[in-house]
């Protein structure tokens, strides 16, 4: 019998500033909510925080960094979640003392690979040679984009750099007031211009930074986990309840706080 392989799927952007890390954890927390074993692999050498974003910098001993130079074996440097006994992080270092290549990374994935169903990747932004290290490893993308044409425009460069992926679409800090109002992109109109595979909308929400697991909109995440399992796109609404008279007035309201 073959051996099931994790999924490896490359978070990534066309800028910084997106929210990517972020994504990135609560969509880990929520295919782990569902039972799926799930490592979270911070790539982001230099620039890394998925292990102060995930509240584990704490207990940091062992990084990516340690894995690729021999000084540990990979489980080592995984750490649990608290919370959710099938999340696993593996964080990485400020800097490294040599040019970590693909190769090594590839080798680094492969003695994990049968251990998870998911191993998504934390890429640094941009298209340069950290972006190339990250995506050598992986057979999916996804692409973080805000409902922004700098963020579009940069996201489209990225997305022709990953022609031989599938690469999914997820529109991070959706304010449903300003949409309504026809202030800020629709998602549908972002979708188009992007020309792939949707895969979910994430609303506008400081919550979401400050706390992962209480903020009101983990149903946007749930439904992006869904997505990413199942192939549906359930699209999280951001829009409707500020339509019409009382959605008018929440727009008004939301402008003045």
């Amino acid at each position: 019998m073959s051996k099931v392989m994790a999924r490896k799927i490359v978070v990534t952007s066309g800028k910084g500033g997106v929210g990517k890390t972020t994504v990135c954890a609560n969509l880990g927390i929520a295919l782990a909510r569902k039972a799926l074993r799930v490592l979270l692999m911070d790539l982001d050498i230099g620039l890394n925080n998925l292990d102060v974003v995930m509240h584990v910098e704490d207990k940091v001993v062992f990084d990516f960094v340690d894995v690729v130079e021999t000084r540990c074996r990979p489980s080592q440097a995984l750490i649990q979640d608290e919370h959710e006994p099938t999340l696993y992080v593996m964080p990485s270092c400020h800097i490294a003392k040599r040019q970590i290549n693909a190769d090594a990374v590839k080798k680094v994935v492969a003695r994990l690979d049968d251990n998870f169903d998911y191993i998504l990747i934390d890429c640094p932004a941009g298209i340069d040679s950290g972006f190339r290290r990250a995506i050598a490893c992986a057979d999916e993308a996804i692409v973080v984009v805000t409902p922004h044409l700098s963020s579009v425009r940069d996201a489209d460069k990225t997305i022709c750099e990953l022609r031989d992926f599938q690469v999914n679409i997820v529109i991070n800090r959706v304010r449903g007031d300003l949409v309504a109002s026809g202030e800020m992109l629709s998602a549908f109109e972002i979708f188009s211009i992007l020309g792939h595979t949707p895969l979910g909308v994430i609303p506008e929400n400081d919550d979401v930074n400050c706390n992962l697991r209480l903020h009101e909109d983990r149903r946007a995440f749930d439904m992006l986990a869904s997505n990413l399992q199942t192939g549906a796109f359930d699209v999280y609404d951001c829009e409707s309840r500020y339509k019409g008279v009382f959605g008018k007035m929440r727009r008004r309201f939301k402008r003045n706080v």
